[in-house]
């Protein structure tokens, strides 16, 4: 991995004096639980989901083509925020503060405790942040760089916040039906950033697009105001997540560098200038035609959904987390995190490590 040329540092350069949003720390968590696909299969066996030859086979194919080998699930009474205030206890820790230093929480999450009240002020009540505020960011598995745009921004624009904690929690597999084949691709897990303030980038640029056209393939359907929860509903599976129709490929095949080339041209770089790019976790041969299509070498990426399942929400921060536990991201390294979400929402974002 080469560090990013001085003209490209040089053009990361804002005007002296600006305040700046960088990561102080990362974190991530698991559940306990191990999940192979032989496990899965022997789960949905039992669910009634079908024979287990054919079961296998259904699983084996999923596995071939997304690179998903097992996940973690979390244990009866374990809610999204547990799994969020691990992580969250972690990074406040590596960062050197106490949840009491914290000023504002971002929670991104399409699998709350809850409908209402958000995720986030739960976490706030179970970290012992007493002088943080908090907000939800539901968009999906783009929720996580969404979350640290809006977290970069605040800090840029507002001189009283020092620090801000970013989460990304994600416990899909508990909304989902015991005997549906979509278990295979939801993992449990949270992932946390803290950042703080700097006065260099930093924080470098955003991306956003979307298309909600695609709002009813995959989703949980009722249960809000468009069907509110009833006995029929959930008789009918309706308040389960379910996967109605396919994603095109191009959504992420296409969408994705289109996402990068925006953020680089925004953020005043060159994609070749990217040290690192990191995407949803989904599907290990999506993230590999992508990083060719951006003329980048695999080197330049990382993944983890081999080990831990698509974590939804929370992948983004994990595979963050991980890439610099293993040393493939270091300081001064331009990072590049993009995330896809139902709906479908895709967002992207540009740091300088610190």
């Amino acid at each position: 991995m080469t560090a990013t040329p001085d003209g490209a540092r040089h053009r990361l350069q804002r005007a002296h004096g600006a305040r700046y949003a960088t990561i102080l720390s990362t974190a991530a968590a698991l559940p306990k639980r191990r999940v192979t696909n032989a496990d899965l299969v022997e789960h949905l066996a039992r669910a009634g989901a079908g024979e287990r030859d054919k079961l296998a086979e259904t699983i084996g194919k999923l596995e071939a083509a997304t690179h998903i080998r097992q996940r973690w699930w979390a244990g009866d009474g374990v809610a999204s925020s547990d799994l969020a205030l691990v992580a969250a206890r972690r990074a406040i820790a590596a960062a050197g503060l106490e949840p009491t230093d914290i000023d504002l929480i971002l929670l991104g999450t399409d699998s709350p405790d809850y409908t209402t009240p958000s995720t986030s002020v739960v976490l706030q009540h179970k970290l012992g942040a007493t002088g943080a505020g908090t907000f939800d960011v539901g968009c999906a598995c783009a929720s996580f760089p969404t979350a640290l745009a809006a977290a970069a921004g605040l800090i840029a624009t507002n001189p009283a916040l020092r620090h801000v904690l970013v989460v990304g929690a994600y416990m899909m597999h508990k909304l989902a039906a015991d005997d549906d084949p979509t278990l295979f691709f939801y993992g449990d897990g949270a992932g946390a950033a803290v950042l703080g303030v700097s006065d260099t980038p930093g924080f470098v640029a955003s991306a956003f697009q979307a298309d909600g056209s695609y709002h009813d393939r995959w989703g949980i359907y009722a249960g809000g105001t468009a069907e509110p929860a009833s006995v029929e509903a959930v008789r009918a599976g309706r308040t389960n997540v379910r996967f109605i129709e396919r994603y095109p490929p191009e959504v992420n095949h296409e969408g994705w560098p289109r996402l990068v080339r925006k953020l680089a041209a925004d953020g005043g770089f060159a994609v070749d200038d990217i040290d690192v790019a990191l995407f949803t976790q989904v599907r290990k041969p999506s993230i590999e035609l992508v990083m060719e299509a951006l003329g980048l070498p695999l080197e330049r990426t990382h993944t983890i959904m081999e080990e831990q399942g698509y974590t939804g929400s929370a992948c983004v921060p994990m595979v963050l987390h991980d890439a610099r536990e293993q040393g493939k991201i270091r300081s001064g390294d331009l990072v590049v995190l993009v995330g896809s979400g139902v709906g479908f929402n895709q967002a992207a974002a540009a740091l300088v490590m610190p």
